[in-house]
């Protein structure tokens, strides 16, 4: 059945229901808002026809008509038999121009962030809950080091500290010989000076990245409403302030900001400061490196003030800024930056650089302290998880900690394989250069064995797959009884079924890479500390085999780092270029942006703070318009979080007037079992008994959509049974041409989609809402 054949008849099945279930004469307007899910779509597809109007919103996010439909509440008798539709396209916020598969660097950030929001649902624990959420913003603080720490390895030490510092190395690369000539800049103090451009610049990009990024995406305002004191519209998604984090984010900009800069001035005055302290050093020097010192543990001690003092504030729209601090933490931290260039810049006869730069213990700290903080997290969340405990969280609500375990793991991944590649490139084989930090050696060689772990893990999935596509063989027959039988068709279904649970198995994945993470982390640590100061040794009367092993995956694991740096931005890339592509790895890109960012203020920027408050303005002026005014909200796949999460921003009053239809919906397949605080049964629960009324459609072929699954009688009031995919088994009447497997898309094609939206535009009414539809 085509597009426009589907539309035809849904909309003439419309018309026979709302004649039936409305009044003879009603001229009351029902509205369908239409949002769309991961990949995006153009508003002629969504409103089935090419001639469509923007009457609302901008070139990022707009809501289109028809182009017949703009005048629809001047002629109300023309609709009372159909409803006027409209499509709220979003797809520009999270997609658009290739560049923006550079967000993908910006990973770790995400991850750390998104583990803020998997807190298991708790109550009567609100020291616990910020006792979560402090950690959560520490161990994002601890990447922002990291990354930065990462560029001065770079830049400082392995470029102007080794290599300019070496004849040798600086001869092969012409480009340094400015810095190894006996000139002005080969002085030790100034090659640093001149090399903490480069990681200032990066923490300076990530500063005009963050604040260009919320102006553009996150700074809208949503609908101003008193908040509500029992608050049963969906816990903190209905709070005035969930989607308008401007004072949080910016106290966190500033000190993430000035942990930068702090960095960078650490890396720089510590060779220095060690060269002043020297037995027979300048007595001034040494002074002034010991007040710079002060000045940095002091900076840092306020950094980490700044972070800890303040969480978000959701019960209100908060409009305020703290200016001074936003304003004077960073140029304060800059100011120092300068000083200690200055001070490390100063002549210093005899100075030469040798060996590395004394910050070998700083990725062990960082290391050490991330693998710690993960651990506390993972106490604290049990601790939450206890108090309501709900069977379906993932990973028994150890989610969080998990997730967290996974983004410094890719913050390490990604600044040892920066550092390996770079120590590669500058000294190539002749091994004339200490290289990187012994730490992050190491942490190269933990790459193999972990992915002969994550090798292992899919194999046993796809065994697990294969073995359910046996059984579902037999449901396939079951379900199309009395068709004919044909052997490939049956395979085919059963496969797309078997391939669909493979969602389900997402928390195993993530809690054994996060165990052997840490596992394997403490493992690097300790042989860092082991070997001392020589990579790629073990310590004396260690076996042969041993040592061979050690070097060999040290090896393997550093091209490897480096294979799937250059792989990871060329499919991010892709992602953003490729429509297909994009639907593979977009619910996940999707998952991450969506929330606000909480605990890193470099993190991507989050689209639905836009969204949200677009569909939440859109409805309530269309309810609040006209006193029979009705409204569906439909929404797929990421669509339909949007569409709660916009109903749970509206007034009592408002939400009474909107009936929520959802299909390929991951609510609770993925956002109630990740994020059980937020998308919980029992914020769910609250979201069914607020609305008009809800519907759900689902397929078992669905590898994004589920049944959103409310305990008790709301379950069945809620989701539909499992809609079958493909329509029909072989070719029929109705079908002469063989129907294709939906799995996630193209639920209208459905004639369930006609039926369940009939039921809703003919059950809302202005005033008393009508009674559940039965299962």
């Amino acid at each position: 059945m085509g597009r426009t054949d589907r539309h035809a008849a849904a909309n003439s099945a419309d018309t026979a229901s709302l004649t039936a279930g409305s009044c003879a004469g009603d001229a009351r307007v029902a509205l369908e808002l239409l949002v769309h899910g991961v990949g995006g779509t153009t508003p002629q597809q969504m409103l089935d026809d090419p001639r469509t109007q923007r009457i609302t919103g901008d070139d990022t996010a707009a809501v289109f008509r028809r182009a017949d439909d703009v005048d629809a509440e001047d002629r109300p008798d023309d609709y009372r038999g159909r409803p006027v539709p409209e499509a709220y396209v979003w797809c520009n916020l999270t997609s658009g121009n290739s560049a923006r598969a550079l967000w993908l660097l910006l990973l770790p950030f995400m991850v750390v962030n998104l583990a803020h929001w998997m807190r298991p649902a708790a109550r009567d624990r609100t020291r616990t809950i910020r006792l979560y959420g402090l950690l959560v913003r520490l161990a994002g603080l601890s990447l922002t080091v990291l990354l930065v720490a990462a560029a001065c390895e770079v830049a400082l030490d392995l470029t102007a500290w080794q290599c300019a510092g070496t004849p040798d190395c600086a001869g092969r690369h012409s480009w340094l010989g400015f810095l190894s000539d006996g000139g002005w800049w080969s002085a030790p103090g100034r090659r640093l000076a001149l090399a903490a451009v480069v990681p200032t610049a990066l923490t300076g990009l990530l500063w005009y990245l963050s604040r260009r990024t919320w102006s553009a995406y996150e700074s809208q305002q949503p609908l101003f409403q008193q908040p509500e004191p029992d608050e049963t519209a969906g816990g903190a998604l209905g709070r005035p302030g969930f989607w308008y984090g401007r004072r949080l984010v910016a106290r966190l900009r500033a000190a993430h900001t000035a942990a930068g800069l702090l960095t960078v001035a650490a890396a720089v005055g510590s060779a220095a400061a060690r060269f002043d302290r020297r037995p027979g050093g300048p007595a001034l020097l040494d002074v002034l490196g010991r007040l710079l010192d002060a000045a940095l543990v002091t900076g840092a001690a306020a950094v980490v003030w700044v972070v800890c003092r303040r969480g978000r504030s959701e019960n209100r729209l908060d409009r305020e800024l703290d200016a001074h601090l936003v304003r004077r933490l960073p140029l304060a931290a800059l100011a120092l930056l300068v000083l200690t260039l200055v001070y490390a810049g100063w002549d210093r006869p005899g100075w030469q650089s040798a060996g590395r730069l004394p910050g070998d213990a700083t990725f062990g700290a960082i290391a050490l302290m991330q693998g710690l903080t993960a651990v506390v997290l993972a106490v604290v969340a049990h601790l939450l998880h206890r108090t309501a405990p709900d069977p379906r969280a993932a990973l028994r609500g150890l989610g969080g900690p998990a997730v967290v375990m996974l983004a410094c793991a890719l913050g390490g991944v990604m600044s040892g394989g920066v550092s390996q590649r770079v120590a590669d490139w500058l000294d190539g084989t002749r091994a004339s250069l200490p290289g990187p930090p012994v730490l992050l050696t190491w942490q190269a060689s933990v790459i193999p064995p972990l992915l002969v772990l994550l090798l292992l893990l899919c194999a046993l999935l796809a065994r697990r797959a294969w073995l359910l596509r046996r059984a579902e063989l037999a449901a396939v027959e079951s379900d199309y009884a009395g068709e004919p039988h044909d052997s490939a068709r049956t395979r085919r279904i059963a496969s797309t079924r078997a391939m669909a649970t493979l969602t389900d198995r997402a928390p195993l994945v993530v809690a054994v890479t996060a165990v052997a993470t840490l596992l394997l982390g403490a493992g690097a640590l300790a042989g860092a500390l082991i070997t001392g100061d020589t990579p790629g040794e073990t310590a004396e009367g260690t076996y042969a085999v041993v040592h061979g092993a050690a070097q060999t995956a040290q090896a393997i694991g550093s091209w490897l780092i480096g294979f799937g740096f250059i792989l990871f931005v060329t499919w991010g890339r892709r992602a953003y270029k490729d429509a297909s592509a994009r639907r593979t790895i977009g619910i996940l890109w999707d998952v991450g942006t969506f929330w606000p960012r909480a605990a890193h203020p470099f993190a991507p920027p989050c689209y639905a703070e836009r969204a949200v408050p677009d569909l939440t303005w859109r409805i309530a002026t269309w309810t609040r318009a006209g006193e029979g005014r009705r409204l569906v909200l439909s929404g797929h796949s990421q669509g339909s979080v949007l569409a709660a999460a916009a109903a749970w921003q509206l007034t009592p009053a408002d939400r009474r007037r909107v009936a929520l239809l959802t299909y390929g919906s991951p609510l609770e397949r993925l956002y109630g079992r990740w994020f059980p605080a937020h998308f919980g049964p029992d914020a769910l629960t609250a979201l069914h008994a607020e609305v008009d009324c809800w519907r759900n459609l689902h397929r078992p072929t669905d590898p994004i959509g589920g049944p959103v699954r409310l305990p008790g009688d709301a379950g069945p009031a809620v989701d539909r049974e499992a809609l079958k995919d493909p329509l029909a088994y072989g070719r029929t009447a109705a079908h002469p041409l063989p129907a294709p497997i939906h799995g996630h898309s193209d639920y209208q094609a459905d004639p369930a989609f006609a039926e369940e939206r009939q039921r809703l535009l003919g059950r809302l009414g202005p005033e008393v809402p009508g009674q559940r539809p039965e299962s």
